[in-house]
């Protein structure tokens, strides 16, 4: 998923949705903090775009837990605008703060910005592994892989997310979608046969980690 918006207005969110789904991202959308968590946990997301004044679980603690999983950025869209609610988002790791009401043409500005820095470049590499993301092809050491189109995706999400631990579900429902009829078994024999072609020695991978009770991580 690229985009997650997280806003209790139904009207601003909905139009949000539309206007960024209509420039070609795909979006998810809640209108409350633990909603914003599970869809996040399960799906992950590029970008997130988090409103402070949530019911319940506010904007600053969504952000404090989404940080705490990972680097996603994250753009605060807010009527608060105190130095004080800035300083709050930016120590907790917001990337952007931007003031309601905003012009939306620079909304889509700093998205753009961020996607063209963080994952517009046509190479994903990590040491000897390299991901054509145009072409669908990986390489190691100069020599191409051979790679499904499951794996391949398997693969660009754990390096996209290095030293993350991605749950099994979050994992299962990007690359097989939560509507899958696929067994969640799948899933580890993908990553059985991730390892025989990007590890140097399968039976004690340095790249691929398990995660007992949790899931894998890319280190």
């Amino acid at each position: 998923m690229d985009i997650l918006i997280v806003e209790d207005s139904k009207e601003l969110l909905q139009l949000l949705t539309d206007f960024l789904r209509a420039e070609g991202y795909t979006v998810s959308a809640a209108d409350n903090g633990e909603k914003a968590l599970s869809l996040y946990e399960r799906y992950g997301a590029r970008l997130v775009l988090l409103d402070i004044n949530l019911p319940g679980m506010d904007g600053f603690a969504v952000c404090e837990r989404i940080r705490a999983q990972g680097n996603t950025p994250i753009i605060m869209l807010t009527a608060r605008v105190s130095k004080e609610d800035k300083l709050s988002g930016l120590i907790l790791g917001a990337d952007d703060y931007i003031e309601k009401p905003y012009d939306i043409d620079i909304l889509l500005a700093k998205i753009k910005g961020i996607f063209k820095r963080r994952f517009a470049e046509d190479k994903l590499t990590d040491g000897d592994i390299a991901l054509d993301l145009a072409a669908g092809t990986v390489t190691k050491s100069g020599k191409p892989l051979e790679m499904t189109s499951k794996e391949f995706e398997l693969l660009k999400i754990l390096i996209e997310n290095k030293g993350q631990t991605l749950s099994k579900d979050r994992l299962f429902n990007a690359v097989w979608g939560m509507d899958s009829e696929s067994e969640q078994q799948t899933l580890t024999v993908h990553i059985k046969w991730l390892r025989e072609k990007t590890e140097d020695d399968p039976k004690a991978p340095k790249h691929i980690l398990t995660v007992w009770g949790k899931g894998y991580r890319w280190e």
